[in-house]
């Protein structure tokens, strides 16, 4: 089995500038996803598809094959994911290596580790299209507990009667939320087939902490005090 361990870092981020390589946990941010992919036993190559020499040039002094650029139209804001992977299989099959599953992976997700990589790629078992990182939802953010506005007066979200188990923590499903995601594994004709997840896609869990997923520079910060907390320890 070729797996390819794709990392997507495009040079444009608004809400954080220069996002990709800004500090964090005492390395650049993009350190980490590279270092859990070059730690994992499961990837067989690891490549950055990235539209930025400057990313380019440290995912290669970070020991990952960074052997493209990739085009203007798929590092723009409303470009798909997709679409990133397909150009990158595309382009390692034009070179004659050919991918039987890719893992995407972040660098938004720093304190997802070799081990999350491996863990989740172990669950693809024959007869599933993908493996996807999720976390579990807080009970205060089920949909139950959601309330809207509407003419400056709170309104319950989901509305009509209710089981009043569904108002307690203890009598609400558990429920699921891709965290960033950190991992998905997903097989390359699933992804030619324009989805990450396939018809049949299984769940590996996380916990709240290593879903930590950077958007907003509090989430930054929070990653840093967490990842040095991590170091600490170690």
């Amino acid at each position: 089995m070729n797996v390819l361990g794709l990392i997507t870092a495009r040079g444009g981020s608004k809400g954080i500038p220069g996002k990709n390589l800004a500090p964090c946990g005492g390395k650049p941010l993009l350190a980490w996803t590279c270092e859990a992919a070059k730690g994992s036993t499961a990837i067989t190559r690891t490549v950055i598809s990235t539209d930025d020499e400057g990313i380019a040039a440290a995912a290669r002094s970070m020991g990952v094959e960074a052997p493209f650029l990739r085009p203007a139209q798929l590092a723009s804001d409303t470009a798909k994911s997709i679409d990133v992977a397909i150009h990158a299989l595309d382009w390692l099959a034009a070179q004659g290596w050919q991918t039987d599953v890719l893992v995407l992976l972040q660098p938004t997700s720093p304190l997802r580790v070799a081990r999350h990589i491996d863990e989740a790629y172990a669950l693809l078992a024959p007869g599933a299209d993908a493996v996807v990182s999720v976390v579990e939802v807080p009970h205060h953010f089920k949909p139950w507990s959601q309330l809207t506005l509407e003419g400056g007066v709170l309104s319950e979200y989901i509305k009509g009667d209710l089981p009043f188990e569904r108002y307690r923590r203890q009598g609400q499903p558990t429920l699921y939320a891709r965290n960033g995601p950190a991992v998905i594994a997903t097989r390359a004709e699933v992804i030619r087939g324009g989805s990450f997840y396939g018809e049949r896609c299984l769940p590996y869990v996380m916990t709240a902490e290593d879903s930590v997923d950077i958007d907003e520079p509090a989430d930054l910060e929070h990653a840093d005090w967490l990842l040095r907390k991590r170091q600490d320890k170690a």
